[in-house]
């Protein structure tokens, strides 16, 4: 933990560092792990692959066992019926349904399991599960070549998990933020890879700042990053290397303040001066690293509304936003008209609805018209919020264009009602999937 001498204190401890195991180099075993371990080809470690979803899941897709030596199937397939998996969750025990397995280096097996499976969940209501050797993990047929021969055999012990994985969650660090008047808010921060290489470098990166619905409000630092794919679509390797950030995910801490004028905790006076002078410290700590020119706000429901009310706390700060099914104060919209925004939002959100938002201010739409009003040019578009990626992305490309022949900074897609999957509230499940929305986003600067 590194404190600095000031009013503010700012504190980074390093997350979870370990690779994937499916990626980590293979590691021998002592020879007394090798002695007590049953078979031929023991098992070393067990690892759980979770995965963060776009629709507000994060799951245990798959287990990852190590051997100690090669796995040599010569030419055999492994059925997914020769291993048995079990999950105890919530106090219940019940089997995981396997789908394949196959093997991904020369001594990791990877035991792929369904994602429907009603067990199949890795957080509760808020928090995430305990699943500390919460799955065991039975070899309970041979695997035998097409010739018959025993390659990979059975054995009477079942392993569980030595670790969970959550790939792209934990590259990660997990820090503290106290500000000037003692208030606390934890956060996850993503690093860019040229960074950690070389701190010392001159290249600079921007910042994407996200903000949570009301449902992650909680002590665990974690669902902020697990609940949706917001801070993870900034973070995946593919648009880091497209796009290489920080990533900042704060989280609002319990009991929750909920004293914002519209019951939202991101319009908190606490949690708000707190969240403002977290990003002025982090960016002021890392002078020489930030783009101060391409600050970026992304957020979702109650984090859509932190949004619209930062940006008018703030209007000389960022250089675009991203608020998703968000509502806020039409009265203040006059102070954003020069900011790139692109919203979204269901037309049959029942949560958030899309004309009257809630706590009796308005919602996107209404906004949207209320920036139009006060001068700003709105790009506007509606269609299916469960169209495939790439007719999804096809219609985005089109309001693009219109936008951008109009000279238009700001645009607004409206998902036809009854479209979008699971809640109609969930209108964030394609927004944070959609490379033109995001490459969009990278292109702008204040």
């Amino acid at each position: 933990m590194r404190a600095i001498p000031r009013r503010t204190v700012l504190a980074v401890t390093a997350g979870a560092v370990a690779a994937p195991a499916v990626s980590t180099p293979a590691t021998a075993a002592p020879p007394e792990v090798q002695q007590a371990a049953s078979g031929p080809n023991p098992v070393l470690r067990t690892d759980l692959l979770t995965q963060v979803t776009p629709r507000n899941n994060w799951l245990v897709t798959a287990v990852a066992l190590q051997y100690a030596h090669r796995i040599d199937l010569r030419g055999a397939t492994v059925p997914p019926t020769a291993f048995q998996v079990r999950a105890t969750v919530g106090g219940q025990t019940a089997a995981r349904t396997v789908t394949r397995v196959y093997t991904h280096t020369s001594d990791r097996l990877i035991i792929e399991l369904d994602p429907n499976d009603s067990n199949a969940r890795a957080v509760g209501t808020t928090d995430p599960l305990p699943l500390d050797r919460a799955y065991s993990v039975r070899q309970v047929a041979d695997v035998r070549t097409p010739a018959g021969e025993p390659v990979l055999e059975a054995g009477p012990f079942a392993h569980r998990n030595d670790d969970v994985i959550t790939p792209v969650v934990d590259d990660f660090a997990a820090g503290s933020f106290t500000d000037s008047a003692g208030f606390e808010l934890d956060f996850r921060l993503y690093r860019p890879a040229g960074f950690l290489r070389n701190p010392r470098s001159r290249t600079r990166y921007p910042l994407v700042v996200t903000l949570h619905g009301g449902g992650e409000v909680a002590d665990n630092n974690m669902t902020q990053l697990t609940s949706n794919r917001v801070a993870v679509t900034f973070a995946k390797p593919e648009r880091q290397h497209r796009d290489p950030a920080f990533v900042l995910s704060p989280q609002i801490p319990l009991p929750r303040p909920m004293d914002g004028p519209d019951g939202t905790d991101w319009t908190d006076a606490k949690v708000q001066a707190a969240l403002i002078e977290l990003i002025d410290t982090f960016v002021r700590e890392h002078a020489g690293h930030v783009d101060t020119d391409r600050l970026y706000l992304v957020g979702l429901s109650s984090g859509g509304r932190g949004i619209y009310s930062l940006l008018a706390e703030r209007p000389d700060m960022f250089a675009a936003a991203l608020p998703t099914a968000g509502w806020g104060d039409a009265a203040t919209m006059d102070r954003i008209t020069h900011i790139p925004i692109w919203a979204d939002h269901s037309v049959d959100d029942p949560v958030v609805p899309y004309r009257e938002g809630r706590f009796g201010n308005p919602g996107t739409w209404t906004l949207m018209n209320a920036l139009e009003t006060a001068g700003a040019r709105v790009t506007r578009g509606e269609w299916a919020n469960d169209l495939p990626k790439e007719q999804f992305e096809a219609r985005s490309r089109a309001l693009l264009r219109q936008a951008r022949a109009t000279r238009s900074h700001v645009l607004f897609t409206s998902y036809t009602a009854g479209t979008t999957p699971v809640s109609p509230h969930l209108s964030w499940a394609q927004t944070y999937e959609n490379d033109v929305v995001i490459d969009w986003l990278f292109a702008q600067s204040r």
